[in-house]
């Protein structure tokens, strides 16, 4: 019975998606139809849908939206990137890995790839090619970049994550061979997932420079000034203090992520009303329209996704995916490049949080029956996941670099490869120490 149930619940998936189907219709679908084959009462889809938005946590992922949305019409986003591009200097490459720094400081305050390449894109882009490296080159870097966003806290995918593992509980027999396994909590993500943020953009920065050494790409002719530096950082001192107003009050424990959400509305309105001055009626509606419609498309793969993965859970399918994956090897290492090569294809076909709603529930039976911990598991699930946004074919951030450096989507592809090889070994570097990702937890009493 659970190998039929399985082939209904997949096959149909699978049907719909190569027919083009979108993933909110592949879900609810082939959800449907495996309740239809079992026999279950069809008004359980909507009772598990209702349920499914009732959690706190969840309204983060709105307020993250609107809060990354604001501080681009605020003028914050344009002058984080302007502190980074003061740090180029004359060094090899300099532009281009202020881009990755500007993708850093603006993941800190976006939790969105696409957010991310769209808002650094427009404002580097231009000064690469300005400063003579090949629009290819400008757009790939931007494109590898942008997945900075999702893995550098506030974290959108953190947030789905985090309510996507919260009601899942550790096997009874993974608790007595390998002892109690970490709660997982948004909070808990978002700062595990601070340093492998770090790690994953010094891959980057080092790629960047072996590239940028073999092509010529030169810095700037000025020096770097400290007087330069300063300048910027002083006239974007209150863009530089949104990340430690978010970041600092969860890490401090003055707020949840949920309530962190909300102060960064509230500090971006202030600043960009009263501060910089800079921020119109016009534009906070067009910020409302794109969260409304932004989570609005979310919600829908959420509500499919919850049903999917109950259907899952009931009939214990990723119990037996376990098993199966536990009879080939138990080699934790084995385990992890499985793991990691699955997620890599996955992430070039399917979104980021889609991935993460259809997975979780599949994939974290499997990690705590080798003794992983959730959190890690989580940090290492969203750092891969981020890979996709620069891999054909579904690549988002492929495609917001193109529009922008009007370079077609094969050659970024191509000149955004290494980029994935670097961060594909930061990767597996995360994965084979935990402690890069439960140390500071760990510290901060977590």
């Amino acid at each position: 019975m659970d190998g039929q149930i399985t082939l209904v619940l997949f096959g149909t998936f699978l049907f719909l998606m190569i027919l083009g189907a979108p993933i909110s219709v592949g879900l609810g679908v082939s959800a449907l139809t495996a309740m239809w084959y079992l026999g279950d009462n069809p008004i359980k889809m909507v009772q598990i849908a209702f349920s499914s938005v009732g959690a706190f946590p969840l309204m983060a992922l709105p307020a993250f939206i609107l809060a990354g949305a604001l501080m681009e019409a605020a003028g914050i986003s344009r002058r984080l990137i302007t502190v980074a591009e003061s740090l180029a200097g004359p060094f090899t490459g300099g532009i281009s890995a202020a881009t990755v720094v500007a993708c850093l400081f603006f993941g800190a305050i976006s939790g969105s790839g696409p957010a991310t390449t769209a808002a650094v894109g427009m404002l580097m882009i231009p000064a690469m090619v300005r400063a003579g490296y090949a629009k290819g080159y400008g757009a790939a870097v931007t494109a590898a970049s942008g997945g900075l966003g999702i893995v550098i806290p506030p974290s959108i995918p953190m947030v789905i994550f985090g309510i996507s593992a919260m009601g899942m509980q550790p096997p009874a027999e993974a608790v007595e061979k390998f002892g109690s396994f970490q709660t997982v909590s948004i909070s808990k993500l978002f700062i595990a997932g601070f340093l492998p943020g770090f790690l994953m953009a010094a891959g980057l920065l080092v790629m960047n420079w072996l590239r940028c050494r073999a092509a010529g790409y030169c810095g700037g002719a000025d020096p770097l000034s400290s007087a330069h530096i300063f300048d910027a950082c002083r006239k974007g001192f209150w863009a530089l203090m949104a990340p430690f107003v978010i970041l600092g009050g969860i890490y401090a424990g003055l707020f949840t992520p949920t309530e962190a959400a909300i102060v960064a509305i509230a500090y971006t309105l202030f600043v960009g009303i009263f501060i910089y001055r800079e921020i119109r009626l016009t534009e906070v509606m067009k910020s409302l329209e794109a969260t409304t419609w932004l989570t609005g498309r979310v919600l829908l793969v959420l509500f499919t996704a919850t049903i999917f993965g109950r259907i899952l859970v009931e009939n214990q399918i990723p119990a037996h995916i376990a098993d199966a994956m536990l009879g080939l090897t138990q080699n934790i290492a084995v385990i992890w490049a499985l793991i990691i090569v699955f997620l890599l294809f996955v992430g070039m076909f399917m979104e980021t949080l889609a991935a993460i709603m259809i997975l979780v529930p599949v994939m974290l039976p499997v990690a705590y029956s080798v003794g992983i911990d959730p959190i890690h598991f989580g940090i290492v699930m969203i750092c891969t996941l981020s890979v996709g946004f620069q891999t054909p074919p579904l690549g988002e951030n492929l495609f917001i670099a193109a529009g922008i450096s009007k370079v077609s989507i094969e050659e970024i592809s191509l000149r955004a490869l290494p980029f994935a090889a670097a961060s594909t070994a930061m990767i597996a570097v995360i994965a084979a120490f935990p402690e890069i990702t439960l140390w500071l937890p760990r510290v901060m009493g977590y």
